[in-house]
């Protein structure tokens, strides 16, 4: 009795579980979602939503080692820029291919592909520390700002029930875009000089990219709080 009430019981909640409604406002959002449609129509299928997920975590980290060796061999900058495409190719279709399929796990799929997420940005954002392209303190405060970001992004999908891909027009796609168009030009010009002084470009993209983020979180932060609050008023 005991088994089959837990099984009953385990049946609800996972009819009653609701995927957040997903929102992808980013620049390239159009032609990216008729590529990842292409691709997901024209995917053997022998390769499914997993191996892709495992394609773009370890495609990420790989770009982390390549910044790391950039410090010794700085035309591994350019080996960076394939797997920063390998993680996008990886990234961003195992979702769209799932759904193409219609074998869709949305709690298993959400969680894992956010906590690899995670666990690449640090060892892109590691990588980047030990690259010399930029100082540790950058790096550092590049990844605190991404996981707050991303606490905040995550903490909307539970409680709001939308799950936000980009932040003002800007989302992963543009910022591996970014990252390629930077690891081309830091093999020409790894530093540049502002208002006489002279700092490392990724120094510069970083510090941008950090208050930046903060900014997004800041106001993100405000509009979701009152929201809930007005939605949630007490008498």
């Amino acid at each position: 009795m005991a088994g089959a009430a837990q099984s009953s019981l385990q049946q609800t909640r996972e009819l009653s579980f609701r995927p957040a409604v997903r929102v992808q406002q980013s620049i390239v959002s159009g032609p990216e979602e008729r590529a990842m449609l292409w691709l997901a129509r024209h995917t053997p299928s022998r390769i499914n939503s997993d191996h892709l997920t495992a394609l773009g975590f370890l495609s990420q980290c790989l770009a982390g080692v390549c910044y790391a060796l950039a410090r010794f061999h700085p035309y591994a900058l350019v080996l960076g820029i394939v797997f920063l495409g390998l993680n996008w190719l990886g990234d961003s279709l195992d979702g769209n291919l799932a759904r193409f399929r219609d074998r869709q796990r949305p709690r298993y799929g959400f969680y894992v592909d956010h906590i690899t997420d995670t666990l690449g940005a640090f060892f892109l954002m590691g990588g980047m520390a030990l690259s010399g392209y930029v100082h540790p303190a950058i790096a550092i405060g590049m990844l605190v700002a991404f996981l707050m970001l991303s606490i905040e992004s995550y903490l909307a999908t539970y409680t709001i029930g939308k799950f936000h891909l980009s932040y003002w027009k800007f989302g992963p796609t543009e910022i591996r875009i970014l990252l390629a168009a930077g690891n081309v030009a830091l093999l020409t010009h790894p530093t540049m000089r502002i208002a006489g002084h002279r700092m490392l470009l990724f120094d510069f993209g970083g510090s941008v990219a950090i208050a930046g983020m903060g900014l997004m979180l800041v106001v993100s932060a405000i509009r979701h709080t009152v929201q809930l609050y007005r939605q949630e008023t007490l008498a």
